[in-house]
């Protein structure tokens, strides 16, 4: 990869740096040590966080040394929000947190070689920092004037909310943090999206007032948005986080299976590492062939792999087919099953009744006499086989790690019934 700016920007990865014809030369006069920061706010980071997890990774894969800056320090405040106060967290829950999200983006980066990664904790320069000699050695810096001028300061200066002095330095303190990783690394370009810019710019800003020959910069991703105009990162059940425990990994390849045709080129370029040709072959298929879904298949693997790794990757392929006639359900580890089945339309049952009362239970039918219908019409199957019967009873020999039974109507219409007292 010669150029790294020519790369992001095809990608549509660049919304907005400080100067970027001086960044394409840092670029090929390298490498340049950079960085990108994460807050832990939560026990894990979330689809909005990989988008500059996996700009990281490029930037490195192009011969660069990426610094990952997990805060302990301004996890203990947090960015303003847009309309209210963040609710603080005790200092050993974020603590927890910060090692959490350590080993989350550890897996991503390079940490042998040239180029080779660094973790950073922002707490090591902050926890032994008196206030006199914040204000003091740091605080002098910064004008006022500026500092409401920022959007997110701006916006809630303009609400009934306000803004608590503790938000409205968090721009010093992540100032700060470019200023340090300067000093103690050579750090010369901050990382993170567009709308963190006016945190990104509050350290280039501090680092000139400092070093006014310094050469640092500062680069944004844009806001990830969705066709149908629903929030990128977002399911009906919430969000998408990176942590198997809180998103299963079936159902984070499920997000991305069923991304809109009209955004699937775009989650490529953003997501993908495969090439630009095999990219604008999955973008051709999708415009001719958009039934196959051969593009957000592809996606789908990549990033499940990426994320959750391949064994994970494979169980959750085989389960997506097994729900739909193509594999054993039987043969599904219970972890994966449970997940799968977790996506679908679901119904609890004391006992095993027929099939057709089942039908109509989960909702795949409006009555029993429709699930009749259904059978009769051989469209109606439990566990990939067809009902044949309309007084049929499945048995309990037939019930997945002893509980639960797959209900499909025709080819598409999946349902779970779980069996609560089947032992």
């Amino acid at each position: 990869m010669t150029d790294i700016v020519d790369e992001l920007q095809w990608r549509g990865l660049i919304a907005l740096s400080t100067d970027e014809d001086a960044l394409r030369k840092a670029f090929a006069d390298g490498p340049v040590t950079f960085y990108c920061g994460f807050d832990p706010t939560a026990p894990s980071l979330h689809l909005g966080n990989l988008v500059q997890i996996l700009t990281m990774r490029r930037i490195q894969q192009a011969g660069n040394r990426p610094l990952g800056l997990v805060g302990g320090a301004t996890g203990l405040i947090g960015d303003p929000k847009p309309n209210a106060e963040r609710t603080l967290n005790a200092p050993e829950v974020v603590a927890s947190w910060v090692e959490r999200l350590r080993g989350q983006i550890e897996r991503f980066l390079d940490f042998e070689g040239p180029y080779a990664a660094t973790m950073v904790n922002n707490l090591d320069w902050t926890s032994g920092l008196s206030a006199i000699d914040f204000l003091r050695d740091v605080g002098k810096y910064f004008r006022v004037n500026k500092m409401i001028a920022k959007e997110a300061v701006a916006r809630r200066l303009n609400s009934d909310a306000g803004i608590s002095y503790t938000e409205f330095s968090y721009q010093i303190l992540q100032g700060m943090d470019f200023l340090e990783l300067n000093r103690r690394y050579g750090c010369t370009l901050q990382t993170g999206g567009s709308d963190q810019w006016g945190n990104l710019t509050a350290g280039t800003d501090l680092i000139h007032r400092v070093e006014p020959e310094a050469d640092v910069h500062a680069l944004a991703t844009p806001l990830i948005t969705k066709a149908d105009g629903t929030k990128f990162g977002k399911t009906e059940s919430g969000t998408v986080w990176l942590d198997p425990e809180r998103t299963t990994p079936y159902a984070f390849y499920q997000f991305w299976l069923n991304a809109d045709d009209r955004d699937v080129s775009k989650f490529l370029r953003i997501f993908s590492f495969t090439s630009r040709e095999e990219i604008e072959e999955l973008e051709r298929l999708t415009e001719e062939r958009p039934q196959a879904r051969a593009a957000q298949r592809a996606l789908a693997e990549e990033l499940t792999t990426l994320v959750h790794g391949s064994d994970q990757c494979a169980a959750v392929v085989n389960a997506s087919k097994a729900l739909f006639g193509q594999g054993e359900l039987a043969e599904l580890d219970e972890p994966t099953l449970r997940a799968a089945l977790s996506e679908l339309p679901q119904a609890q049952v004391a006992e095993l009744v027929p099939v057709v009362d089942l039908l109509a239970e989960v909702g795949l039918v409006a009555s029993k006499s429709a699930g009749r219908r259904t059978v009769k019409e051989g469209g109606a199957y439990v566990n990939n086989v067809k009902v044949a019967a309309e007084d049929a009873v499945p048995a309990r020999d037939e019930l997945l790690h002893g509980r639960w039974l797959v209900l499909r109507r025709g080819k598409k219409n999946l349902a779970a019934v779980e069996v609560t007292a089947a032992g």
